[in-house]
């Protein structure tokens, strides 16, 4: 989903969840943390595994630490894809209008998508 600048990650979770994914969990960072979407995901019958956010002030307790741990090793997984897109692509979006913006993010996706697939044949492929 892609949406202006000013638009905040957290008021986007409807748009992005899948009705035809079968899983019960939805992992997310901090920004979905929302009454709104927690109020969302029990009505769909989803479970929140957001990351939580250290209190201000004080040390995160140790057993919202681990349960981030566990979170995290997965978000990395996803996080990596942003970060190829951004770092070793080049990806930087500053056009004019939504659709050239769209336009960007969706050649960099089936460009990233492309090399991963060719990786992977070519570890595949006999020696």
């Amino acid at each position: 989903m892609v949406t202006h600048a000013a638009r905040h990650d957290g008021s986007q979770l409807g748009a992005v969840l899948d009705l035809e994914n079968t899983g019960s969990g939805v992992r997310a960072d901090t920004a979905y943390r929302s009454k709104a979407n927690l109020d969302a995901l029990e009505r769909r019958g989803l479970r929140p595994e957001f990351q939580r956010a250290k209190p201000r002030g004080r040390l995160m307790p140790a057993h919202i630490a681990r349960g981030n741990a566990t979170r995290a090793r997965v978000r990395s997984l996803v996080e990596h894809v942003f970060a190829t897109e951004k770092r070793r692509m080049g990806l930087v979006v500053r056009s004019v209008g939504l659709v050239r913006a769209t336009a960007r993010i969706t050649l960099a996706n089936l460009a990233y998508n492309m090399r991963r697939l060719v990786w992977i044949e070519g570890r595949a492929a006999p020696a």
